[in-house]
C-alpha cells in the first residue's frame, strides 16, 4: 500500500471514530523523514487516548509497525509515527498552540470529512 493510501486509510478511521478537523499534509518534497502527517482533534483526553489506540490497531492492520508513540492524552498531544505516515492527535488547544498546518503550509493539504 502506498503512503497515501495508508494516510487515507487512517484519516478515513479517525472520520469514524468522530475526530474533528482531520487533515491530511504531503510532506514528501520537503522532508526525508515522513511522507504524510495526518493531523486530528480529539474533544477529550479520553477521546484522544482512544483515538491514539485506534489508530495503533489500524496500522497494525495494515501490516505497519509503528516506530514510536510519544505522548499522552493528558498533554493534548499524541503522536504515532508509522514511518511514512505519521499521525499528530491533538486536543483543540494543543493543536491551535502547535500549528503544523501552518508550519508545513508551503505542502499541500488535503481536509478529510
Amino acid at each position: 500500500m502506498e503512503s497515501k493510501e495508508t494516510a487515507r486509510t487512517i484519516a478515513e478511521m479517525l472520520s469514524n471514530k468522530k475526530a474533528r478537523d482531520i487533515v491530511m499534509i504531503d510532506i514528501a518534497e520537503k522532508s526525508s523523514f515522513a511522507d504524510y502527517f495526518v493531523i486530528a482533534t480529539g474533544t477529550s483526553d479520553r477521546q484522544l487516548g482512544a483515538l491514539a489506540d485506534e489508530t495503533a490497531d489500524k496500522f497494525a492492520e495494515l501490516g505497519i509497525e509503528p516506530k514510536s508513540k510519544d505522548g499522552r492524552p493528558d498533554t493534548g498531544w499524541i503522536l504515532i509515527d508509522g514511518g511514512d505516515v505519521i499521525v499528530n492527535l491533538f486536543t483543540s488547544d494543543t493543536r491551535d498552540k502547535y500549528t503544523l498546518e501552518k508550519i508545513w503550509s508551503d505542502c499541500e493539504s488535503i481536509l478529510v470529512d
